[in-house]
């Protein structure tokens, strides 16, 4: 599915936001944002899963040093955070998914900030979907998240022949 002209319209647009930037009410958007997301595309987490990676989630928000969200009417619909070439997160509001937001960013990802590594949960298969259309490939597999937990995830890097 495309975006169509009037929602690329509303998508007023997609920046970087410094550190000292994030107010406590932006990242309380951003963790709506994530929960919602998670949610509609990650099945394979419980509620106590997602309960666990809350405190993580909101203080990579705060910290991270590259992040980009995308606008829509003013509102916060999606956020791709950055760290040492490599994407670390993109979540995007579940009504915003499909409408070539994401391929947005992950293009900016790779063009701007030359961030050619993304991990991903194997369960998520959209994503990893996603990202072997986007040019990347698997070329490790880990049988745990970094927290031990029993998610496989698939350690891609982008290969410009791909695409």
């Amino acid at each position: 599915m495309r975006i169509t002209a009037e929602e690329w319209k509303a998508l007023q647009q997609i920046r970087e936001i410094n550190k000292d930037a994030r107010p406590t009410e932006l990242i309380s958007q951003l963790m709506q944002v994530w929960e919602s997301s998670v949610r509609a595309t990650h099945h394979f987490l419980s509620e106590q899963d997602i309960c666990n990676l809350r405190p993580m989630t909101e203080e990579a928000l705060r910290t991270i040093d590259t992040l980009i969200i995308a606008f829509a009417a003013n509102k916060p619909v999606g956020f791709m955070c950055i760290q040492d070439q490599k994407i670390e997160a993109l979540f995007l509001a579940p009504g915003h998914i499909g409408k070539g937001i994401g391929k947005r960013l992950i293009r900016l990802a790779i063009n701007r900030y030359k961030a050619f590594y993304i991990d991903v949960n194997e369960q998520n298969a959209q994503a990893t979907d996603i990202y072997r259309h986007l040019g990347f490939e698997v070329f490790r597999r880990n049988e745990t998240d970094s927290q031990g937990n029993p998610f496989p995830i698939l350690c891609m890097k982008f290969n410009p022949n791909k695409v």
